[in-house]
C-alpha cells in the first residue's frame, strides 16, 4: 500500500493496531481471560476485514497460516474458526506454561483447547467438500516483464504483446485460457480518430483476442481496464468471456475494489496533500454475481483484490461456479509480499469452497491449486511461463460455504461475553471478601 499511496499505508497501518490494541484493552481480568482474548481478537479480525472502506485484510492471522496444519478446519466455518483456533493454541500454551507453576485451572484450559482443536480437525474431515461432474485442461498465461511498472499508453501496449507471446505457446488441445486482471488496458482513439503508433485501442485488441480464442478453440477470459463508457470520470475492470469462435459471451465487472488504489476514500482532503500519488479516476465497482456462463460450464471469478475475501468466492460458489478463477495484477509491486499473500488466500478460498482455484498474473505468481488447498504449480516473478494443469469441475456446498461468517461472529461474541460475565464475578467476589 505505501507503494501505490503512501497516505493510505499511514491510514491503514493506523488502524491495524487500534483493532488488535482494542482487542487486549477488551479483555477482562478473571479466569475466563483466555477465552475473551480468543473471542476479541476474533472480532477484531472480522472488523479489520470489513470496515473501513470495505476492510484491509492483508497480513492476517488467516493468511499466516494458509500453509498449516489448521487450515482445513476453514471448510467448516470458515477463516474465522482458523483465526481463534491459532489464538486458542497460543493461549493454551500460556495455561500451559501456567499449570507447570501449579495453577491447576490453567492446566485445564490447555486441556480444552487441546479437545476443542481435536473435534475441529474432526469435523474439517467430515464436512462436505463437492462433487466431481468433469474436468478442463486449463492454461494460465503470465506474460512476464519487469515489477514495479505503471500503467503508460505505450506499457499497455507491451504489456499486451508479452501476453500474446506466451498465449503462443499454450500447448492444445487446451479447454480454458485464463489471462491476469487489466493487462488488456487500451487508451480511447483520438477526438479526430487518429491512432498513434505504439498504443493499443480497444477494436484492435478485441479483434486478436477473438482471433486467439479460435486459434486455440478455447475459452479465452481476458482481464480488461479502461474508461467506463457510460461515466468518464470512472474506470473499469472486467474479465470477459471469449467463446472457441470468437464471440464475447459474458463478462464479469470487479465487485470489490481496492482502497486508494482504484478509489480513493475521502478524495476531497486527500487531494489536498496528495494529488499527483492518488489514481485520477475511481473504479465503478460491478454488481453482477461472481460468475461467467460458458461452453465448458459456470465459471467463478474473483478478480485479485477479490480473493482476500471470502465471501467474493463464496458468491462465486453459491451462483453454481464449478472452479474459482483468480484473475490478478501484482506487477505494480515490489518484492513479493503482496503476491506470496495472494496465493495464501487462493489456498484458503479452495479450502472453504472444495473448488480448485487457478491464478494468472502479468509478472507472478501464478499458480494452481487443487481443493485440499494445496499449490500444485506456482510461477515465478518476472519470468513468461504458462501453466497447464487438468483440474475438476465441482458442484456442492461445504459448511463454511453454507453458513458465511455469523456463526463464528456470534461464538466470538459468546466467548467475549463469558470473559466479562466472569470477571464481573471474581470482581464481585473480591469485594465481598475486602468488606469482610
Amino acid at each position: 500500500m505505501l507503494d501505490l499511496t503512501p497516505p493510505g499505508w499511514v491510514i491503514a497501518a493506523t488502524l491495524h493496531a487500534v483493532w488488535i490494541g482494542l482487542a487486549a484493552a477488551l479483555v477482562p481480568a478473571g479466569r475466563w481471560r483466555r477465552a475473551g482474548l480468543v473471542g476479541t481478537v476474533t472480532l477484531a479480525e472480522l472488523v479489520r476485514w470489513s470496515i473501513p472502506f470495505g476492510g484491509v485484510p492483508l497480513a492476517t492471522v488467516a493468511l499466516g497460516q494458509a500453509g498449516g496444519p489448521l487450515a482445513p478446519v476453514v471448510r467448516v466455518a470458515g477463516p474465522l474458526l482458523l483465526v481463534a483456533l491459532t489464538v486458542a493454541v497460543g493461549v493454551g500454551l500460556s495455561a500451559l506454561f501456567d499449570g507447570r507453576r501449579g495453577d491447576g485451572a490453567s492446566a485445564a484450559t490447555a486441556v480444552v483447547v487441546v479437545a476443542v482443536v481435536g473435534v475441529a480437525a474432526v469435523l474439517a474431515a467430515v464436512t462436505p467438500t463437492g462433487t466431481v461432474v468433469g474436468h478442463l485442461d486449463v492454461a494460465a498465461v503470465q506474460g512476464g516483464g519487469p515489477q514495479r511498472t505503471r500503467a503508460t499508453p505505450t506499457g499497455a501496449a507491451k504489456v499486451f504483446a508479452n501476453q500474446m507471446e506466451a498465449s503462443r505457446t499454450v500447448a492444445t488441445p487446451v479447454d480454458l485460457v485464463l489471462w491476469p486482471e487489466n493487462v488488456v488496458n487500451p487508451v480511447p482513439v483520438g477526438a479526430d480518430g487518429w491512432r498513434r503508433e505504439g498504443r493499443l485501442y480497444a477494436d484492435d485488441a478485441a479483434e486478436a483476442l477473438s482471433a486467439e480464442a479460435r486459434r486455440l478453440d478455447a475459452v479465452l477470459l481476458p482481464g480488461w481496464f479502461h474508461r467506463a463508457e457510460d461515466d468518464p470520470t470512472a474506470n473499469r475492470n472486467y474479465q470477459t468471456a471469449i467463446e472457441p469462435d470468437g464471440t464475447v459471451v459474458d463478462h464479469y465487472d470487479k465487485v470489490r475494489t481496492v482502497p486508494f488504489g482504484e478509489f480513493v476514500p475521502l478524495r476531497g482532503l486527500l487531494e489536498s496533500v496528495a494529488a499527483d500519488l492518488l489514481p485520477a479516476r475511481d473504479l465503478k465497482p460491478g454488481t453482477g454475481p461472481a460468475v461467467v456462463e460458458t461452453s465448458v460450464g459456470t465459471l467463478g471469478v474473483t478478480i485479485s483484490w477479490e480473493v482476500f475475501f471470502d465471501h467474493r468466492s463464496r458468491d462465486a460458489v453459491l451462483h453454481g461456479g464449478e472452479v474459482v478463477l483468480n484473475p490478478t495484477n501484482g506487477a505494480s509491486y515490489w518484492l513479493t509480499q503482496v503476491q506470496t499473500q495472494q496465493v495464501a488466500s487462493s489456498r484458503l478460498r479452495a479450502l472453504e469452497t472444495g473448488r480448485w482455484v487457478v491464478q494468472a498474473a502479468p509478472t507472478g505468481f501464478s499458480a494452481v491449486v487443487d481443493p485440499q488447498g494445496r499449490v500444485l504449480q506456482r510461477t515465478a516473478v518476472s519470468e513468461q511461463a504458462v501453466l497447464h494443469h487438468r483440474i475438476e469441475r465441482r458442484t456442492g456446498l461445504t459448511w463454511a460455504t453454507r453458513a458465511g461468517t455469523w456463526p463464528m461472529a456470534l461464538v466470538a461474541l459468546a466467548l467475549w461475553g463469558l470473559a466479562l460475565v466472569g470477571g464481573s464475578g471474581r470482581s464481585a467476589s473480591g469485594a465481598r471478601r475486602h468488606r469482610h
